[in-house]
């Protein structure tokens, strides 16, 4: 079943399918381990820029493929959330390269418009196991790399993970100024 998120600003919108397999706190950090569905996502990969103007770049060429600047002119509605795959450098800080990434609302998985813009490009994905950490905020660069050094802290040795890149996760649109949820 796909997971319907609310948000007062443009009622539902299709979440990513998900299943919460265990929450645990450990160093003062709760996390989630989830599985969550393959499928197909729009992607943009941004390179040569800073994390927060790279997401910002990408996340507004994949607002305007959702909303209709694709083949068939039809705006699909958005999902949540928007991921940003970020590649930290072994001092912890964050490379000059993000792709971002939406899933492709459900009714459009097995035939997605083909995107109006060259840069995005349509990936088919496994689905994964993930741990996941929640904060508030407008998030920024800064907090994707904390929150991510307290989950990887609180998972320590113990849990199998890749640690070539992390996924920076935002839930709310940006007008939305209270109570919004990102993850990392």
């Amino acid at each position: 079943m796909f997971g319907v998120i609310r948000n007062s600003l443009f009622g539902s919108v299709e979440g990513w399918p998900c299943q919460v397999l265990s929450r645990r706190e450990k160093e003062e950090v709760t996390y989630e381990e989830r599985t969550c569905e393959g499928g197909k996502f729009a992607t943009v990969e941004v390179a040569g820029k800073q994390f927060d103007e790279a997401s910002k770049e990408a996340v507004l060429k994949l607002l305007k493929y959702v909303g209709g600047t694709n083949d068939k002119g039809i705006g699909m509605g958005m999902t949540a959330p928007v991921s940003i795959t970020a590649f930290p450098d072994e001092d912890g800080s964050l490379q000059q390269k993000v792709t971002v990434s939406l899933r492709i609302p459900s009714q459009y998985q097995d035939n997605p418009p083909r995107p109006g813009d060259d840069s995005i490009q349509i990936e088919e994905r496994e689905g994964m196991t993930i741990y996941s950490t929640q904060f508030g905020g407008y998030a920024k660069e800064e907090d994707y790399v904390n929150y991510a050094a307290k989950l990887r802290s609180a998972l320590g040795s113990e849990a199998a993970y890749r640690k070539d890149f992390y996924l920076c996760n935002g839930y709310d649109p940006p007008m939305k100024p209270y109570w919004r949820r990102n993850e990392v």
